[in-house]
């Protein structure tokens, strides 16, 4: 009897393990995100709470070797289900500085890995979003932003949660920047098959809006509906593709932040490539280099000392930044706006209080073009919530950039000492952005007047305060 007690014990215990075991089994098949098919092979992404989040996708090769300072090209195929659980490099860009008080203090604190190998973008979806494609969820683009020089996708003031709470689906980007992106030369204006050079970081912007338009079937998202938005470049980057003929098609919705309206100064006037092939071959004649294939072989981390050497001698800076070509930019925004060629679409642009000048001035001369010239609407909004601080050296009031905490509702994620009105605030202001994307007016799909159109006889700005 004692025997067969003890036997009955076995197979009892035995039974718990398997129970356990199957339930444990059970849970993590749950918790499994499914794996998606798209351009260059299967993925697969890591749940949060709202979203399943797929970090460092690749849509284009690495722009290495031979493919250094070349338009992008095609995504490089992978044989086995990429695990895209953490975000991959970002764009070459000189080191911040945590301790400067400005942005180095503000949003670039945590680092990032760079590299030249740096074009991948991230996408938030809302879990189960991808089983249920006939729904069709609207999808954010963002670009952002940093002169052209510096910051990328995944910074730590940009995540998706919030968005896909409200069923949106946000896309970040890295796009090549400073040498890397913007570099002319002759030599590389001969060999394109267009004829042209630089703008290499607008051309990955395009592939990667190409690829979003591709590739967002497959989690969830319509591709007839994609908002771009973007602030200081990032907005000024939103202004040259919705003037491409390369990018405008692609885009239903558009949101400016911070980047200047039309007839300002803050980049509408894009300079011409014919002026800047010279310097840029003049920069490695210097160094005795004449050929792509010694340009190329140069390290990376050799490149910015040759830049540092060629702007000593020749008591002048080479820019880097945008400019107009025949083929991705045939025409600046102000130029595209005048002539009623940017895409015909809603628009979302505004400023904050403290920013870089008075952008509104070219804000309200868009708003009235547009009126002019289209019966889409054009929401303007100012941001003025001077942020809290702690004490420390830092950025003070409604500073460029400051709005961005809010709008990616990621407060928890900064030192500032922000509170419950600034957690209203953002939560206002991802309803607002959200809406927008979803419906093209930030109230919602319903015709309320919270936040009017601005039209040429009523220049409504929507004052976004903390309460």
């Amino acid at each position: 009897m004692s025997r067969l007690f003890k036997s009955c014990q076995v197979d009892l215990s035995s039974l718990v393990k398997i129970v356990v075991s199957v339930f444990i089994f059970v849970s993590c098949e749950e918790s499994v995100t499914p794996v998606l098919t798209i351009e260059g092979g299967q993925i697969q992404g890591v749940e949060q709470n709202y979203s399943v989040v797929y970090k460092g996708i690749p849509y284009a090769a690495p722009p290495v070797g031979d493919l250094r300072w070349a338009k992008p090209a095609a995504v490089l195929p992978w044989d086995t289900v990429l695990v895209a659980d953490h975000f991959q490099n970002a764009a070459m860009q000189k080191l911040h500085d945590p301790n400067d008080g400005w942005y180095g203090t503000e949003l670039y604190w945590d680092g990032a890995a760079m590299s030249e190998d740096c074009l991948y973008l991230n996408v938030w979806t809302p879990k189960g979003a991808s089983d249920h494609p006939e729904k069709r969820l609207p999808v954010a683009v963002w670009i952002h932003g940093g002169a052209f020089t510096g910051g990328w996708g995944h910074e730590v003031e940009f995540d998706g949660e919030a968005w896909a709470q409200r069923d949106v689906i946000l896309v970040t980007i890295n796009y090549r920047l400073g040498l890397y992106g913007f570099f002319c030369h002759p030599l590389l204006t001969e060999e394109d098959a267009d004829g042209v050079s630089g703008n290499y970081g607008i051309y990955d912007q395009i592939k990667a809006l190409e690829w979003v338009h591709n590739n967002i079937a497959a989690f969830g998202g319509d591709p007839q509906n994609i908002t771009l938005f973007g602030q200081s470049a990032g907005a000024m980057s939103v202004k040259y593709l919705v003037s491409s003929p390369m990018a405008k098609d692609l885009v239903a919705k558009a949101i400016m932040m911070s980047g200047g309206g039309i007839r300002g100064n803050f980049g509408e006037t894009l300079p011409n490539q014919g002026a800047l092939d010279a310097p840029g071959e003049d920069m490695f004649n210097i160094e005795n280099i004449y050929s792509l294939e010694e340009m190329r072989a140069v390290p990376t981390e050799k490149l910015e000392e040759i830049r540092t050497n060629y702007e000593t001698v020749q008591k002048r800076s080479l820019s880097t930044r945008p400019h107009l070509d025949p083929v991705a930019l045939p025409v600046g925004f102000n130029d595209a706006t005048l002539n009623g060629e940017i895409a015909n679409i809603p628009y979302m642009i505004g400023s904050v209080a403290d920013d870089l000048g008075d952008l509104h001035l070219g804000i309200d001369e868009f708003v009235t073009l547009r009126d002019s010239l289209s019966e889409q609407p054009v929401y303007v909004y100012r941001f003025d919530a001077p942020l809290p601080d702690d004490g420390r050296q830092c950025m003070h009031g409604s500073f460029h950039s400051a709005e961005l905490w809010y709008v990616f509702h990621t407060l928890n994620r900064s030192w500032r000492p922000f509170g419950e009105a600034d957690e209203k605030l953002s939560n206002q202001m991802v309803d607002y952005w959200t809406n927008f994307a979803k419906y093209g007016n930030p109230n919602g799909k319903d015709d309320a007047d919270d936040w009017q159109p601005a039209t040429s006889d009523n220049k409504f700005v929507k004052m976004l305060i903390r309460e």
